[in-house]
């Protein structure tokens, strides 16, 4: 199972990126999907997640900000992130977890938000 991220960078406060996560080697459909943020001396965090009947958990800290959703199509998640903040910094990594049980994580892409 590989995943693999994209659409990290650098952007000022206020500004938006849109991530995308694709799949590989699994049933895409049957897997709840997410991204978790991980910050250099701090565990890593839930940002939001999806199930495979769509329901969405997202974190207190980017609900009403950030948008997270599906193409099953095409074995990609996707997650938008408007008005971002500083506080959005880190490397925002990517998950399946499968209906075995198992959960896979892509390397992450990199975001820098600059005030």
């Amino acid at each position: 199972v590989q995943l693999q991220a994209s659409g990290g960078g650098f952007v000022q406060a206020g500004e938006s990126l849109r991530l995308s996560c694709t799949v590989s080697g699994t049933i895409f459909s049957r897997n709840y999907m997410g991204w978790y943020r991980q910050v250099p001396g701090k565990q890593r965090e839930l940002v939001a997640r999806m199930t495979r009947v769509r329901t969405i958990n997202y974190a207190d800290s980017v609900k009403g900000r950030f948008t997270l959703s599906r193409d099953n199509a095409k074995n990609t998640v996707y997650l938008q992130m408007n008005s971002l903040k500083p506080e959005d910094t880190g490397n925002y990594i990517c998950n399946a977890y499968t209906d075995a049980g198992i959960d896979y994580w892509g390397k992450g892409t990199l975001v820098t938000v600059s005030s």
